[in-house]
């Protein structure tokens, strides 16, 4: 590959500041060939089907690196229970398996470079808690703190009553999850608070 093409991609990092689809690359002037050989040397990391990384933009990935790719993958994705707990800074050690939300019907394919736990809601109790974060790199869903905790309860997640534990201390947010809980008809909450 000629040399221009790669002072056309170090042109891009300050444009698109990180991630970049295959869209954009090609509205740029990259062929699908030159996607490809730039992707085998390092240039380019691919991120999910049409998306990708520039690792040489002078950024490292932010810290939730994962949520963004997620979304970017699938934007009607939403991260949810322990990871949105944990990106919610409610607990403090991550995951080892990203847990997001779709609705039941939503079938497109979340391939990533680590693992995935997904979770199918019917498309009433999907829309219910949701919240869009933007960042300098991209955005994506994410349920409040008060929804993950009510669906980590809901499918008996043990970790949770950890979480309350320490939520008593915050007794705003505390009694927020307990009526968030009852607004979702939660009834393990009213019958486990002391």
């Amino acid at each position: 590959m000629r040399i221009a093409t790669y002072y056309r991609l170090e042109d891009l990092y300050g444009k698109y500041g990180g991630y970049i689809s295959t869209k954009e690359l090609l509205s740029e002037g990259f062929s699908n060939r030159q996607i490809a050989v730039l992707t085998d040397e390092n240039y380019l990391e691919k991120v999910c089907h049409g998306c990708y990384w520039m690792p040489r933009c002078g950024h490292k990935k932010p810290d939730d690196y994962k949520c963004i790719e997620v979304c970017l993958s699938d934007p009607r994705a939403v991260i949810a229970m322990k990871s949105a707990c944990y990106y919610q800074g409610i607990i403090k050690s991550e995951p080892d398996v990203l847990a997001v939300a779709t609705e039941r019907t939503d079938r497109s394919v979340i391939k990533m470079k680590f693992p995935v736990e997904r979770h199918y809601f019917s498309s009433g109790y999907f829309q219910h808690g949701i919240e869009r974060i933007e960042t300098k790199f991209g955005k994506y869903n994410i349920y409040n703190i008060e929804r993950s905790i009510c669906d980590m309860v809901r499918l008996k997640d043990k970790t949770v009553i950890e979480i309350l534990d320490c939520m008593k201390e915050q007794t705003a947010q505390y009694k927020r999850v307990l009526g968030y809980g009852k607004l979702l008809e939660e009834k393990k909450f009213t019958q486990g608070e002391n």
